[in-house]
């Protein structure tokens, strides 16, 4: 069953801009595909430190690490050179041992989504090298939403 989002539960959105580079671009003149997910794995590591204010860092200090399970990518339009590809990530869902996250990369230039995907990360602990439940403290900071981010300190 799926939960119904209000204005109360909705996930909060953060933005990376990340400009798109000549070695970004593939012989169709445009971003490559895997590109794409570059651009992801950036934004949601520089989100992770500024607006989560929990950085991957912070996890391995922790003895965790996240590994990814799976991500779905579906190609809209194409990023050019001299564009820049604005990242907007949330949480989806917070599972017992996973966590979902949506994403949307768009053209600055024209506003116009390129991508639309998600992606699972699993918690591993390092030391056993096996999932494990996500500890509350990490839930806590990861559980941000619109409602809750006018009154945090998680803000962009």
């Amino acid at each position: 069953m799926t939960e119904k989002t209000t204005a109360d539960n909705k996930p909060a959105v953060f933005i990376t801009e990340i400009p798109v580079q000549p070695r970004d671009i593939d012989l169709n003149g445009h971003v490559h595909h895997s590109i794409y997910l570059d651009y992801f794995l950036a934004a949601r590591f520089d989100q992770m430190d500024r607006c989560y204010k929990m950085s991957m860092e912070d996890i391995l200090k922790m003895g965790f690490t996240m590994v990814a399970r799976k991500y779905e990518l579906e190609y809209k339009t194409p990023l050019l050179l001299n564009d820049t590809a604005v990242v907007k990530t949330w949480v989806m869902k917070i599972g017992k041992v996973h966590v979902d996250i949506g994403f949307i990369i768009e053209s600055k230039k024209s506003g116009v989504v390129a991508v639309r995907g998600g992606a699972r990360f699993v918690l591993i602990d390092i030391r056993i090298k096996k999932p494990v439940p996500i500890p509350l403290n990490i839930k806590e900071k990861y559980s941000v939403t619109e409602a809750s981010r006018g009154n945090s300190k998680n803000k962009e």
